[in-house]
């Protein structure tokens, strides 16, 4: 029980430290404009000499933005109730913490997925018909390594909530 709350732990930190890093970054996109690499962000899009606040409210933007910082909280409140499940912290003795994490996690894990996908699709969508020469950049694909990483940190918890749940016996009696 302790080694999957071990590597949910370990799964949901790296995820969450990789969460603020794509949040806050503004390497999801790169594309050429001018002879010149520009690229952007959530929150900022860069020229090669000077970086910019985006000041439209793009809904698309507004959405990933809102999605990542949902998982970001999931994330981090999760990760605090599996500390606390990971050293029996005693209060809060009506649910299983155990539980609680790997749900938490899960929600952030939907949170994130969300988020990516609606950039995906509106990035794909809007710049794939109208300019051949972007890409996707680090920023984007550390989101889906967070992606990645919360929900194994789900499956984790839930694997040691489901050991903690139905112990095996151990001195099982053969007829």
């Amino acid at each position: 029980m302790y080694s999957f709350m071990g590597g949910g732990l370990f799964c949901a930190g790296v995820g969450n430290i990789l969460l603020i890093v794509s949040t806050a970054t503004d390497y999801w996109m790169q594309y050429r404009h001018s002879n010149n690499y520009m690229h952007q962000g959530l929150w900022r899009y860069c020229t090669p000499s000077k970086c910019f606040t985006h000041t439209d409210s793009i809904a698309y933007w507004d959405a990933t933005r809102a999605c990542m910082i949902l998982s970001l909280l999931a994330c981090f409140i999760g990760i605090i109730i599996g500390i606390m499940a990971f050293i029996h912290y005693s209060s809060f003795d009506r649910f299983d913490k155990t539980f609680a994490a790997g749900v938490l996690f899960f929600i952030s894990c939907f949170f994130v997925f969300l988020a990516m996908a609606v950039y995906t699709g509106v990035t794909v969508n809007y710049y794939g018909k109208r300019y051949g020469n972007w890409r996707f950049s680090w920023s984007y694909i550390i989101g889906w390594v967070a992606v990645v990483l919360t929900f194994f940190s789900g499956i984790f918890y839930m694997c040691a909530y489901r050991m903690h749940e139905c112990p095996r016996s151990s001195n099982t009696q053969r007829t």
